[in-house]
């Protein structure tokens, strides 16, 4: 249909089904695309996520675990095991978008994703279904495992299925800023190894930050990762350093944030379009 030389809004075109304001079509295949594509190499990218998890729990147990003695009025291996699901959700989260963009740079074929009719924000879902899938898909594997090998089981489950969707979207966007950043691999290793890393280690996977002396507790509150480990801490074994409700709001506020960057590199293309 035509009004004055222009296309009315809301009429096809080939190859574009759109109701409203979105391209849902463009959004779901971008979002198959981003999910397919660590599907077909499962063992790599859940399977090896999983054994990596239950490796850290076997060794710590080990040689700490006896040792040890109960932290925060909990076996250390229950305190353990949250920080590490959500240490390894995180990861695999940041990993699956951030790769998928710096391939897709060095490779040249990032126009496939970039000339399609899709906004900036249809965009960063897509990616971001990707990432937050095969985040929660590994929770649950590694959530299963924890419960058939160690008896230990959420005491709120959907509670931590909030903390694990929220921290694969706040890595998963923090991917896809990294991604958009970097045009090379090994600056891509750089910013996993010199930032997320140390971000999810230093953010009381494997202690109590309580336990810290005053500038490090204060330092460990505001990194956003320590109220991701902390809320899925509560939500499986009932124990936290902080509220759960304030771990909610910053983990929300702060995933809020990183995918508003996320979308205004998206949306001006920037370092995308040569």
């Amino acid at each position: 249909m035509q009004q004055n030389g222009t296309e009315q809004y809301g009429t096809t075109r080939p190859g574009v089904r759109t109701f409203g304001r979105v391209n849902w079509l463009g959004l779901a295949t971008l979002a198959r695309r981003e999910i397919t594509r660590f599907l077909v190499v499962w063992t790599q990218t859940l399977l090896a996520p999983m054994v990596t998890a239950a490796l850290f729990l076997l060794i710590f147990n080990i040689a700490i675990g006896p040792k040890r003695g109960d932290v925060m009025g909990v076996p250390f291996l229950t305190f353990l095991a949250p920080g590490i699901l959500m240490m390894t959700v995180i990861q695999n989260a940041f990993a699956n978008t951030s790769s998928s963009i710096v391939i897709t740079k060095v490779q040249g074929n990032i126009v496939d994703t970039l000339m399609p009719p899709l906004s900036g924000l249809e965009i960063l879902l897509g990616y971001l279904a990707g990432g937050v899938a095969r985040g929660v898909l590994v929770a649950i594997g590694i959530g299963i495992g924890l419960g058939l090998t160690l008896g230990i089981w959420p005491s709120s489950p959907v509670l931590a299925l909030f903390f694990v969707a929220m921290g694969a979207a706040l890595l998963g966007g923090g991917g896809i800023v990294a991604g958009v950043f970097a045009d090379k691999f090994d600056q891509m290793a750089a910013i996993t190894n010199f930032i997320v890393t140390p971000l999810a280690f230093l953010s009381g996977t494997f202690y109590s930050v309580d336990a810290l002396p005053p500038v490090l507790n204060t330092l460990s509150h505001l990194n956003p990762i320590f109220y991701l480990i902390d809320g899925v801490r509560f939500a499986v074994i009932g124990t936290s350093d902080t509220s759960p409700w304030i771990a909610a709001a910053v983990c929300g506020v702060t995933t809020f944030a990183v995918c508003l960057v996320a979308w205004g590199m998206l949306r001006s293309g920037y370092r995308l379009k040569s």
